[in-house]
């Protein structure tokens, strides 16, 4: 029985070692992963960031866009008043068929007006590159001819005044329509880089969200393993009682046998001591271990 007690306790000694080291893996496994989804956790958080960064700096741009159009416009809007005061003071100089030939052409205003509708066009629209260089060889047949018309009225002195005034309002407009461009193009920076950031958040995001869930399964894993392993302890613990109280049953009886028998083996060196044999000193020893003497 006690052998048999004795194998069964090794066995479940072998299987606690197999869910001791089988736990060790598991929370060694969850501790990786719990590692990479707080790598992925603080990437999501640095993506998210950055990307308020490029909006706040988008918004910031576009502001800058819409301010400098208002300038733009105000400029424009003076240099095409003076554009009407010049195509007031054609109308009136023109007689005959001069005055029929510029008839035909449109006014400077409306020239203008053209190229603000098309640089407007080329700031705010998707287009190809070979629409887009359409669109600059169009405004560039504009201007020409705006600055014919301007040529053409110099000899003036009433219209050559307002001329070099409102040349003066289109090149700071022209300038500040440049910056809005530019400002444009950074706007549309910002928001692909924002976008962009983004994306990356919620890459980052799901892959943090998938290492949490392989965390959750490892820890769980884990834990059922260390519950098995303390079920075992406690069954190796039980058997160790068991084990004990044999084995301290098993002492006392061979005690006992022992006592008999040193007992009986005294009792016969006694009865030779009374028949006058002499004893030895391990004689004298077993008889006194024995209290006969």
């Amino acid at each position: 029985m006690t052998e048999d007690l004795v194998d069964k306790r090794k066995s479940l000694l072998e299987e606690s070692e197999e869910h001791k080291v089988k736990r060790n893996e598991l929370n060694s496994q969850a501790s990786q992963f719990a590692r990479e989804r707080n790598e992925l956790n603080n990437a999501t958080r640095q993506y998210v960031e950055d990307a308020q960064k490029n909006k706040e700096l988008r918004d910031q741009s576009n502001n800058d866009v819409q301010s400098l159009k208002e300038k733009r416009n105000e400029l424009n809007d003076k240099a095409n008043t003076l554009f009407e005061e010049i195509d007031a003071l054609r109308g009136e100089q023109g007689t005959g068929s001069a005055a029929q030939s510029h008839e035909k052409k449109p006014s400077a205003k409306d020239v203008q007006r053209q190229i603000d509708q098309l640089e407007e066009r080329q700031q705010t629209e998707t287009m190809s590159k070979e629409k887009e260089n359409e669109l600059v060889d169009k405004i560039k047949q504009l201007r020409s001819e705006l600055k014919d018309q301007e040529v053409e009225h110099e000899q003036n002195k009433e219209v050559r005044t307002r001329l070099i005034e409102a040349r003066e309002f289109r090149k700071q407009a022209s300038a500040i329509h440049a910056e809005v461009t530019e400002k444009a193009e950074l706007a549309q920076k910002h928001h692909d880089l924002m976008v962009e950031c983004y994306r990356k958040a919620d890459k980052s995001r799901e892959g943090a969200d998938a290492k949490h869930k392989q965390f959750v399964e490892a820890q769980e894993a884990a834990d059922a393993e260390h519950k098995q392993f303390l079920e075992c302890q406690k069954q190796l613990r039980d058997y160790d009682k068991v084990l004990t109280g044999i084995r301290s049953k098993q002492k006392k009886v061979k005690s006992v046998k022992e006592n008999k028998s040193a007992r009986k083996e005294a009792e016969t060196i006694f009865n030779a001591f009374k028949s006058g044999e002499r004893l030895t000193t391990e004689d004298l020893l077993k008889l006194q271990r024995s209290k006969l003497i």
